[in-house]
């Protein structure tokens, strides 16, 4: 079976970042055959066309990015919508000769916030993947609500119905890269 690999980008800058446990977690329940490497956003500046050359926290995602098969998206839920540090990744990529770092290739959503536990933002994110050529697992959709004590005082995702929903993500986006990849 053809190793695949994974990039997984969080919207999220925080430490404690509940979003990055959602990846951390990933990390944990990956199918055989797969790898998931976590991008590094704190130094990736905006978007700019006026620059002429790209900074190295920059060079160093978009080549991550081109080296992966699949994403996995960790969106926090900003004011209803993308968080712009996961946004501003998908800009830079996007900039690069025919978008070539993204399009056709496989992506997953998942997300811890509020009450709906990031939906709004995850649906938009869709519509921006939508324009990039993205193509997205459907099912299962990972939303975790981070104030209903599925996390532990220590930030671990202590949930496991939560998990296994994680974890059939993992393998239905596995699928969907060896499809992509054909």
């Amino acid at each position: 079976m053809t190793e695949v690999r994974l990039l997984g980008i969080c919207g999220s800058l925080r430490q404690a970042s509940h979003n990055m446990t959602l990846l951390k977690t990933a990390q944990q329940l990956l199918p055989q055959g797969v790898r998931l490497e976590i991008a590094d956003l704190t130094e990736v500046p905006f978007f700019n066309a006026d620059l002429t050359t790209k900074p190295a926290a920059v060079v160093a995602l978009l080549a991550a990015m081109e080296q992966a098969d699949g994403f996995i998206f960790a969106c926090p839920e900003y004011n209803y919508s993308i968080a712009p540090a996961l946004k501003n990744a998908l800009d830079w990529a996007s900039r690069e000769p025919d978008n070539r770092l993204l399009v056709g290739k496989a992506a997953a959503i998942m997300g811890a916030g509020g009450g709906m536990g990031t939906s709004r933002a995850q649906y938009h994110l869709r519509q921006v993947g939508v324009y990039l050529d993205l193509h997205f697992v459907n099912k299962p959709e990972v939303f975790v609500n981070a104030f209903s004590g599925v996390f532990a005082a220590d930030g671990a995702l202590q949930d496991e119905k939560i998990r296994g929903t994680i974890a059939a993500q993992l393998v239905a986006l596995q699928a969907l890269v060896l499809r992509c990849k054909k």
